[in-house]
């Protein structure tokens, strides 16, 4: 799931899902893929569940269903996110036309309304980014520059994305607890400053990569161009070979995921010896941390890279590249021709995406990344009842139950380590809907009139707020996701789970439907995030949200060995001829995906609706398909490589057949031996 909010990182915010994808009616372990435009099998009488579940269970929908042509790929979550951006909308709408409004609503009216302003926009041109501008151009020295990026600095890591380490400034900065201290928060500086998604664009050899190579190059100079500087392809090359030097020093998205690699505390002295050729005192000043003495350092090297670049680049490359930067960061709030070009490359070339969305719903993802809470509170007021919250919180308390069970039946795992994993769920903090306070916009300026100056304000005000928690205690029921998007994610250092107003609503829950089919959608993306917690990374938190090693040497062996099975199995599944997945890079989602759908069915199952009255095949059958139906998605190929490259989730298809590590599955839907998805007992994954 995309939003405008720049992404993150992985183990310490672990959502959902980044996107959705697949490739219809490609059955498990086929070389073969099929482009997403393809139409799966006509009728479900040619679909054996055993052979392709997905394709069994969405055939309908992938026949009559189209990729609209704003999008890159299409699904169930993306469905529901865009009835709700509509609901949204006239509730932005309706607020802006009410004299009567609260500041609040009014300030997302104000947000909304300069942003579809487009007149007021080119008639504004650079100016109002000029002032970013005339500090670029003025620097005259390597301090100078230090300082420079350091203002540029901003808490702009998005929990929604967070398998993208990159952030569009050199380093991206989160403010949070210490990984070893829960009682303090810490500022994390993060590796960043890439245009292209991943430093693989920039190292990979094979000639696709290549391709986009040359065509990013061309878009830094097309954008140098349209903002005014001459000899704008020569410049785009010196762009483009510092990227590359930045992207050599990152980390690679296997080692961002390892999170022990990250809990490197530096003291502010300690910068200049370890980072030498930056001006870490300008730099640090310019951040507004100068008063900060210890930092989490999640990523040494590419500190060290970019550092090093600082001292070894000239200056005029320097001043040429963060030009760029701010055309590139802020082309969609600048005049029409900056956005269309912004697109014709992020959009058309990167992620095979044919037409812009509309206005619409690109000035509600401004909005939102600009004013969340105050978007969310007039969603959950208008489409939230009460009594959806009380159903998910009954489910939340029975699959965390059905949790709780399962390690006690865990015969691998040792006492210590068994009374420890049920501590954590028992004192996990379980958000529903929304957060228990929202957050205030009192101190922030929004015009009407002013959409790239409300933006700029926008990204302050949160840096002020993030900045401040740097003197207050960590809350373990903080939000880091607003109640009108469509997700769900586990906090691992907060112990804490938080289920969006948005998720809440078919086809993931319906309070009207068979508690089969709940539990089987809602259910297993609350038994997902739970079993975040116990993940390959989650389990490395304990209930306290401290990074330490609470497991037997013995359990652990055992944990890590069944967990290269799943590896394995994923790694096995190849949507492309020249590409497969990654089943370490996808380990921790498909970890989720197994222990929580295995929780989910233990909870329907024991469920007093269950006991009474569909304890049987028959319901076990829509309880599998209402798993499978949640992650109907479609995808166009070039994002879908994207996604397979960069992901840290599986494609939507291949979450759909973790059922084959099940043994209820095999019965409910007579699987047999020589069918496509068939694993004999020895081989289903068992780890939760």
């Amino acid at each position: 799931m995309k939003s405008s909010w720049t992404p993150i990182k992985a183990a310490i915010v672990l959502a959902l899902c980044a996107a959705q994808a697949a490739v219809p009616a490609l059955a498990a372990g086929q070389a073969q893929a099929q482009s997403s435009a393809a139409p799966a099998k006509s009728a479900a009488a040619a679909i054996l569940p055993g052979d392709d579940f997905f394709s069994w269970a969405n055939h309908d929908w992938l026949d009559k269903t189209e990729i609209p042509a704003d999008r890159g790929s299409w699904g169930a979550m993306a469905a529901l996110a865009d009835d709700n951006n509509a609901r949204i909308i006239e509730l932005i709408e309706a607020a802006g036309a009410n004299n009567k409004a609260d500041a609040e609503a009014r300030k997302a009216a104000d947000f909304y309304k300069a942003w579809m302003n487009e007149a007021a926009i080119d008639a504004a041109g650079l100016k109002p980014l000029q002032p970013r501008l005339d500090r670029i151009a003025a620097i005259k020295d390597r301090a100078t520059l230090s300082r420079v990026l350091g203002e540029s600095l901003r808490a702009d890591v998005d929990p929604l994305n967070y398998t993208n380490f990159s952030t569009p400034n050199l380093f991206g900065v989160w403010i949070n607890q210490g990984l070893s201290e829960p009682n303090v928060n810490l500022p994390y500086l993060l590796q960043g400053g890439l245009g292209l998604p991943d430093r693989a664009y920039y190292l990979d050899a094979s000639p696709r990569m290549a391709e986009l190579r040359t065509r990013y190059q061309d878009y830094i100079a097309a954008m140098l161009k349209l903002g005014g500087h001459d000899n704008a392809e020569q410049r785009a090359a010196r762009v483009f070979a510092l990227e590359l030097k930045l992207a050599q020093s990152h980390a690679t998205r296997e080692e961002s995921a390892d999170i022990q690699k990250a809990n490197n505390v530096w003291r502010a002295k300690d910068f200049a010896a370890r980072a030498p050729g930056m001006d870490w005192t300008a730099f640090l000043h310019g951040a507004r941390l100068g008063k900060q003495d210890r930092f989490m350092v999640y990523h040494p090297g590419a500190l060290r890279g970019a550092a090093a670049e600082v001292a070894a680049t000239d200056l005029a490359t320097w001043k040429d590249y963060l030009a760029f930067n701010a055309l590139n960061q802020y082309a969609d709030t600048l005049p029409k021709a900056f956005a269309e070009l912004r697109f014709e490359f992020y959009g058309k070339v990167l992620a095979g995406t044919p037409q812009q969305s509309p206005r619409a719903k690109r000035a509600l993802g401004a909005t939102t990344a600009g004013v969340p809470d105050a978007v969310g509170k007039m969603y959950v007021s208008s489409y939230f009842p009460a009594e959806s919250k009380r159903q998910v919180q009954r489910m939340v308390s029975d699959i965390k139950s059905a949790f709780e069970r399962r390690i006690d039946k865990l015969e691998w795992m040792a006492p210590s380590t068994r009374d420890h994993a049920k501590e954590k769920v028992r004192t996990m903090y379980v958000g529903i809907g929304y957060p228990d306070t929202w957050a205030s916009y009192g101190g922030l300026q929004v015009s009407p009139t002013d959409a790239l100056g409300n933006v700029l304000r926008a990204q302050e005000f949160r840096y002020q707020n993030e900045l401040a928690k740097l003197n207050q205690r960590p809350v373990r029921a903080a939000w880091a996701m607003p109640p009108h998007v469509v997700n769900a994610l586990n906090l691992p250092m907060q112990n804490a789970l938080n289920f969006p107003a948005a998720i809440l609503q078919a086809p993931f829950f319906d309070p009207k439907a068979s508690d089969a089919a709940n539990y089987g959608a809602i259910g297993a993306v609350i038994g997902h995030e739970i079993s975040h917690s116990f993940d390959d990374m989650g389990a490395q938190f304990d209930a306290q949200g401290r990074l330490r090693d609470w497991w037997t040497k013995e359990d652990l062996a055992h944990f890590r060995a069944a967990s290269q099975k799943l590896v394995a199995q994923y790694s096995a599944y190849k949507p492309f001829d020249d590409l497969a997945l990654n089943g370490q890079l996808t380990l921790s989602e498909n970890l989720s995906d197994l222990a929580g759908l295995a929780a989910a069915y233990d909870a329907f199952k024991l469920s007093h609706a269950a006991k009474d009255a569909n304890a049987g095949v028959a319901a076990d059958r829509e309880f599998f398909t209402g798993y499978a139906r949640a992650w109907r998605s479609k995808m166009r190929e070039t994002a879908l490589r994207r996604v397979v490259v960069t992901d840290g989730h599986a494609p939507a298809q291949y979450r759909t057949y973790t059922v084959r590590n099940l043994d209820a599955w095999y019965k409910a839907f007579d699987v047999q031996p020589g069918q496509a998805l068939y694993l004999a007992p020895q081989e289903r994954v068992r780890i939760w």
